[in-house]
C-alpha cells in the first residue's frame, strides 16, 4: 500500500484548489512552520489521504509559497512522521504500520494516564477545573454529534477530549508532543474509514472519565482510561491488521 491510493480517493490527488483558501493564512511572514501548520491539517482532516502523493508544484502554486519554502515544510511533516519521502518518486503521506499504531497507544498510555495521576485527590484549583470543563465540553460535543449521526464529527469531539486529557499536565511540551501522535493516529482512522465503529462506542465512556474527573477522583479517572485505552488498542489494532492485509 505504500505510495498507492485506493481509486476513490485519487480525484483527490490533483484537488489542490482548497488550498488556496488557506493562503491568506499565511500573510506576509510566509514561513515553513505556518505551510507545515496548514498541510497537517489538511492530512488530519483526510484532504490528502495516506498513501496520497503531494505534488511540489500544484502545492506550491495552490499556496504561492516557494519549492524551498514547501520542501522544508515536507521535511518538518517528515520528522513528525506524517510524510515519508520516497527516493525518485517523491513525497507521499504516510501509511502508518500496525508496529506504529501500537507504539502510539503505548504512547497515550503512558501521558494520558500520568495527565490524570498527576492531578491527585480534589477539589482542584481553578486552572484545572477550567481543564475539565474543556474536556467535558468535548464530550457534550461527542454527544451531540452523535445524535445528529455525524460521524466525522464525533472523531473530532474524540481528539479533543484526549487533548483536553493531557492538557491538565499543564505542560506546553506535552501538549506539543500529543499533537503528533493524535495526528499520526488520524492517520489509521482515514484508513478504515469508519469513525462510527471506532468512536462511537466510547463516548459513554468518555462520559464516565469526565464524571470521575468532576468529582475529583483522578484514581477511578485513571482506571477507567487505562481500560479505555487497552480496549481501544486491541480493537483498532486488529481491524486495522485486517485492512492492511487486504491492502
Amino acid at each position: 500500500m505504500a505510495g498507492g491510493v485506493a481509486k476513490n480517493d485519487q480525484w483527490r490527488l490533483a484537488e489542490v484548489s482548497g488550498l488556496e483558501r488557506d493562503r491568506a493564512l499565511l500573510g506576509r511572514s510566509s514561513t515553513a512552520e505556518r505551510v507545515a501548520d496548514i498541510l497537517r491539517d489538511r492530512i488530519t482532516e483526510g484532504y490528502f489521504p495516506p498513501g496520497a502523493r503531494l505534488s511540489e508544484e500544484s502545492i506550491g502554486g495552490a499556496l504561492g509559497v516557494s519549492r524551498n519554502t514547501l520542501r522544508e515544510a515536507f521535511r518538518l511533516l517528515t520528522h513528525e512522521r506524517l510524510l515519508v519521502h520516497e527516493l525518485n518518486r517523491g513525497v507521499f503521506v504516510r501509511v502508518v504500520t500496525v508496529e506504529d499504531l501500537d507504539d502510539i497507544y503505548r504512547v497515550r498510555t503512558l501521558v494520558e494516564c500520568a495527565a490524570v495521576r498527576g492531578l491527585g485527590e480534589g477539589p482542584y484549583d481553578a486552572r484545572t477545573t477550567e481543564g475539565i470543563a474543556a474536556i467535558e465540553a468535548a464530550v457534550r460535543a461527542g454527544e451531540a454529534a452523535s445524535d445528529d449521526r455525524e460521524w466525522q464529527d464525533i472523531s473530532t469531539a474524540n481528539i479533543r477530549f484526549h487533548q483536553g486529557i493531557v492538557a491538565l499536565a499543564g505542560s506546553p511540551r506535552t501538549d506539543e508532543l500529543m499533537r503528533g501522535v493524535l495526528a499520526e493516529l488520524r492517520l489509521v482512522f482515514h484508513v478504515m474509514a469508519d469513525p462510527r465503529r471506532f468512536y462511537a462506542p466510547y463516548l459513554i465512556r468518555n462520559r464516565q472519565i469526565v464524571e470521575a474527573l468532576q468529582a475529583g477522583d483522578a484514581a477511578e479517572a485513571e482506571q477507567l482510561l487505562l481500560s479505555y485505552l487497552e480496549d481501544s488498542r486491541r480493537q483498532l489494532s486488529g481491524a486495522y491488521a485486517q485492512r492492511i492485509a487486504e491492502g
